[in-house]
């Protein structure tokens, strides 16, 4: 299942290195956009507005080599529009994981092993695999979670090593509990589209910079399929998440309820 990304590896590493420093350019006061809107409209870009389920993929390697992969279904759906959602995460690969569950509700993230039927309490900032933590799997609404500021506008090289003039946001978290507690986020000035971001902890340390790739149309949208997750401190360490099989779907509320997930049926 899961496809050869060597591309995508290839062009990803030289690109955190390449692309460090890029040149920036001085954003008027006066014309200067609202850094929450832009961060909301990326929002829209990046996540439908209404319940839907989709298939991820993930595989890391290291050194180019394919070392690790899984694959999940994600049913997610929304509190209230421009609210937060409730995800529910479907293990289906590999075998040994098939039906393994993760509940996002909240700032509560659950999960569930069918093995010995019970769910436990874990982290967002857990490392799910690769560099992938549990946080990334899960729908998330930025805007809803973090506080958007306008650092400027800069030129800077996207995942296909094409230089992209955009808006550059800080983001602060608004609570405890988020994956990560600082958002550098890099939006295409010309549609809000995510190009690049960079993600640090609470001591404020480089974790991973992601570049979003492959916009194609889904659910009325072009919205990025493809996410490479570049380690903070090595960048031979690459993991590519993959989604596809988008579709409205209306989520039952009992199974997105930590109460009901030994008795969920995939239909």
């Amino acid at each position: 299942m899961f496809v050869a990304v060597s591309l995508a590896v290839q062009l990803a590493v030289p690109v955190a290195v390449q692309f460090a420093a890029p040149a920036a350019h001085a954003q008027s006061t006066q014309n200067a956009p609202d850094p929450q809107k832009l961060l909301r409209d990326s929002d829209a870009i990046r996540t439908p507005a209404g319940s839907f389920v989709l298939n991820a993929t993930l595989t890391e390697y290291r050194g180019g080599k394919q070392v690790d992969g899984n694959a999940l279904t994600i049913y997610s759906k929304p509190d209230a529009p421009g609210g937060a959602f409730r995800t529910l995460v479907r293990f289906v690969e590999p075998a040994r994981d098939a039906g393994k569950l993760m509940l996002k509700n909240g700032n509560d993230l659950w999960f569930y092993d069918p093995a010995n039927q019970a769910s436990i309490r874990i982290s967002p900032d857990q490392r799910l695999l690769g560099q992938a933590a549990n946080g990334d799997v899960v729908t998330v609404n930025l805007a809803h979670d973090y506080t958007a500021k306008l650092i400027g506008a800069e030129d800077v090289a996207d995942g296909d090593r094409q230089t992209r003039h955009c808006y550059k946001l800080s983001l602060s978290g608004q609570s405890a509990g988020l994956t990560y507690h600082r958002i550098e986020m890099w939006l295409d000035a010309s549609n809000s589209r995510p190009v690049k971001a960079k993600f640090y902890s609470e001591s404020d340390r480089l974790l991973k910079t992601a570049f979003y790739r492959r916009y194609t149309s889904e659910l009325g949208v072009e919205r990025p399929t493809e996410t490479v997750i570049i380690d903070g401190l090595d960048s031979s360490w690459v993991t590519v998440m993959r989604f596809s099989g988008y579709a409205w779907r209306e989520i039952p509320d009992a199974w997105l309820q930590r109460d009901s997930l030994q008795r969920f049926k995939a239909e």
